[in-house]
């Protein structure tokens, strides 16, 4: 049985990684940070029972802004993967907290391969990389050998870890990878993220909780994939035979609009009714068009995607959907929404 660590555990892709691990046969270790509330929302499902957890799925506490919590997990856990997904991970935030998210999505992952070498184990390790990188992109697609231009202080730290993980590869031999991943969403994304806002606020709005919805720049375009199909990516990267660093993407590029018409369109909803820009969600350096071309991991990975715009736009609606009007039931209110939308076979 193998041991896999994950950094990032109750975020999007940490739950839908354990999930994939926990399938595989792994034994999982999951970093969070002690706080006066649990954050495990998007794991809890995991547990056999509320009361028995899974035997397979082990819940640490530990810190990316502290070094002896790392060393001490890495003594006793003593993995043989580990996925380093744990940051500040939003991009528009970290304007606001630039030097807390250099220190904790940047230092943070020095500390992490300091505790790796420290400990005097090989794990593989998987350093979670982002399209931000790219920012102001050299070229379309933007592959592996494509120049970084990051333009926000999140993507600035994550050229820092990018490199770090690089460098400890070549001195000190440590199979270390990184996984340039292109935006990827779900119904388990962040609502502070664009793509969950949007699907939020119009399911929301179709059940008469809201009217409005605030977005920035409406122009910028993303590639954007389903999540559960990346995590798979990480998992792939690491069974290679040589560490490597890998593009995932789709290779579609889509603008925010185009995702705010999608989201309503699937809910009879004329958009221009109910969404407005408004300068606070405007980013000071904008990143205007990202796209990937997974051409390497296609060939070295047989990594592919799967589910295509729409659809996921669809899936997220759906979810969103049934949270709406579980709201609205519990407010009170007897708006009459629609049956939600079906998806065709072979969609998911």
């Amino acid at each position: 049985m193998k041991t896999a660590l994950i950094t990032g555990i109750t975020g999007q892709d940490g739950s839908y990684l354990a999930e994939f691990l926990l399938g595989k046969g792994y034994q999982v270790h999951g970093v969070i940070r002690r706080s006066s509330s649990f954050n495990t929302g998007r794991i809890d499902h995991i547990y056999q029972d509320p009361h028995e957890p899974n035997p397979r799925l082990k819940l640490v506490f530990g810190d990316l802004n502290d070094a002896s919590s790392l060393n001490k997990i890495l003594r006793e856990v003593r993995p043989d993967e580990i996925y380093h997904l744990g940051a500040q991970s939003h991009v528009k935030v970290s304007f606001d907290v630039p030097e807390y998210t250099g220190e904790v999505t940047g230092i943070g992952t020095v500390r992490l391969l300091e505790a790796i070498r420290e400990a005097g184990i090989t794990p593989k390790f998987y350093q979670a990389s982002s399209s931000e990188l790219f920012g102001f992109a050299q070229e379309v697609p933007q592959k592996e050998t494509t120049p970084f231009y990051p333009r926000s202080p999140y993507a600035c730290a994550k050229a820092y870890a990018f490199y770090m993980a690089r460098n400890y590869r070549e001195a000190y031999g440590l199979f270390a990878c990184n996984g340039i991943l292109f935006n990827h969403e779900s119904p388990r994304r962040g609502e502070t993220f664009v793509s969950r806002k949007i699907t939020r606020a119009a399911t929301r709005i179709k059940v008469g909780l809201q009217d409005k919805l605030y977005l920035g720049n409406l122009d910028a375009r993303r590639d954007w994939g389903y999540a559960p199909e990346y995590v798979q990516a990480m998992w792939l990267i690491l069974q290679q035979e040589k560490p490597d660093d890998y593009v995932i993407a789709t290779g579609e590029s889509h603008s925010v609009r185009e995702l705010v018409e999608e989201a309503f369109g699937f809910l009879d909803l004329r958009w221009e009714k109910h969404v407005e820009v408004d300068p606070r969600y405007l980013r000071p350096t904008e990143v205007d068009m990202l796209v990937g071309d997974s051409s390497k991991a296609k060939k070295n990975l047989g990594w592919r995607p799967k589910v295509e715009f729409k659809n996921l736009v669809r899936i997220m609606v759906e979810a969103d959907l049934e949270l709406a009007r579980k709201e609205s039931y519990m407010n009170g209110f007897t708006a009459g929404a629609p049956s939600r939308p079906k998806l065709q076979a072979g969609e998911r």
